[in-house]
């Protein structure tokens, strides 16, 4: 609800007059319905729109001409603490919309069907799309053809990749948005209800403290024309009795508006009461979305983990069969490989790590990654017949772990690169010592 205001631009455009009939029977379903702007909302009454009873007050408080029951620190604190929370959730759920449904059509037309207690369709992921299009690509170019074959399996991963996405969106939704929606369509309509009452209460309650003051000035002043002796050759009579008559009236005046000051004020201290224990609610607010976040970070977790694992595996169905398709294809540095290079042995895949990191392609077609991160071994690295360099370090570096070497500044040592390397990393030899040196700390000399 809270994006619907900005989205209704763009829902007409994109799907038409099925689409807009379906907001005609939303807005005629909901005879409450209301789009959400700023704190107040359309349709909900405000403190913009008093009872007729505090009408009066509430423009003298505008104006400047009347005083306000003010509320204690710590419920202001929880008041603000409140806006707060609802501001932010509100936030929150919008950008988490997007990030599960970046098209406001689609956002548009979901919230739709909940609103219509209907079934949302089921949509197909972006991933979903582009396996299917990968699929029937590689039947026309022919499933036999290497870039046939190719556009299989990267389809068959993207198939994977989107039922992954959508599985994440919804236990996404179920287990995070749905808590924030529940909070801002449930427990703070509820507060912001009781929230409205209170401020009519007080309103009532000035009113009434106005009215008594009033009332006493009014008596005061009638007491004392009553308290002066009447001169009977200037004045009338009659004015002494209405005097007398003015300040009974005024005393019974004074007697009614503290009985209403009385009931107003028990009226207000209840609901102030109600209102302060909904507000004390937010910390357990705060609690179960606390929970509700952690769901929502373990299943993206899971969400990118199963993505990665799919990538890997299609990286290494490429990597085996890189060899058949690129079989007699011409390869620009293949014929600039070193001897050693092309020599060096693969690497078992019963000696990567059970979570192995993405390696780095090497720069040459059928030579193994042998300097993958976690798998080097600086005693087996053999230096290239050609291609190595002197180097002077400029600053102390301590190795983090075995594969680097440690390095002193201003001392000399030789260094070269293999292929498939990460350019921010070079092997570098001192005397019978060997290891990773990162290219920062050295200054290559011709």
């Amino acid at each position: 609800m809270p994006w619907l205001h900005q989205d209704l631009g763009t829902f007409g455009s994109h799907n038409g007059k099925g689409h807009l009939w379906m907001l005609c029977e939303l807005l005629t379903k909901e005879s409450n319905f209301s789009l959400t702007s700023g704190s107040e909302s359309w349709g909900w009454p405000s403190s913009n729109n008093p009872p007729p009873a505090g009408r009066g007050q509430f423009t003298e408080e505008k104006l400047g001409q009347a005083e306000k029951t003010e509320l204690d620190a710590h419920f202001e604190n929880l008041l603000a603490r409140a806006d707060c929370t609802k501001n932010w959730t509100e936030k929150i759920l919008r950008q988490t919309e997007v990030l599960l449904q970046p098209n406001p059509s689609a956002r548009v037309e979901e919230f739709l069907y909940e609103k219509l207690d209907r079934k949302v369709p089921s949509r197909v992921t972006n991933g979903e799309l582009l396996a299917q299009y990968m699929t029937e690509a590689a039947n026309d170019f022919g499933p036999g053809t290497p870039y046939g074959k190719t556009l299989i399996k990267v389809g068959e991963t993207q198939r994977r990749l989107g039922a992954a996405e959508r599985e994440f969106i919804r236990s996404a939704s179920i287990s995070f948005l749905t808590p924030l929606r529940n909070f801002l369509e449930g427990d703070w309509r509820t507060i912001s209800k009781e929230r409205r009452i209170l401020q009519n209460r007080r309103l009532d309650l000035d009113a009434c403290k106005a009215r008594l003051k009033k009332a006493k000035a009014a008596e005061a002043k009638a007491a004392c024309e009553g308290d002066a002796v009447p001169d009977f050759q200037e004045t009338r009579p009659r004015n002494y009795v209405l005097s007398a008559s003015a300040s009974a009236l005024w005393s019974d005046e004074v007697e009614k508006a503290e009985h209403e000051l009385r009931l107003t004020q028990t009226e207000f201290d209840r609901q102030a009461e109600v209102t302060r224990l909904l507000l004390e609610g937010i910390s357990s607010t705060h609690v179960n979305h606390l929970r509700c976040l952690h769901e929502f970070v373990e299943s993206q977790t899971n969400y990118y983990a199963q993505c990665y694992q799919f990538m890997l595996d299609l990286q290494k169905q490429l990597g085996s069969s890189k060899g058949e398709i690129f079989s007699g294809t011409f390869v620009g540095n293949a014929e600039s490989a070193s001897p050693a290079a092309a020599a060096s042995p693969p690497v078992a895949a019963a000696t990567l790590p059970a979570v192995p990191t993405i390696p780095v392609v090497p720069t040459i077609v059928g030579v193994p990654n042998t300097v993958a991160e976690g798998v080097l071994n600086p005693n087996e690295v053999k230096p290239p017949a050609s291609g190595t360099r002197r180097a002077r370090v400029l600053y102390d570096y301590e190795a983090a772990d075995s594969t680097e070497l440690a390095l002193l500044a201003d001392e000399m040592i030789t260094v070269y690169s293999l292929p498939g390397m990460d350019p921010d990393w070079l092997i570098g030899e001192r005397g019978n010592q060997k290891g990773k040196v990162p290219v920062t700390y050295l200054e290559l000399l011709s």
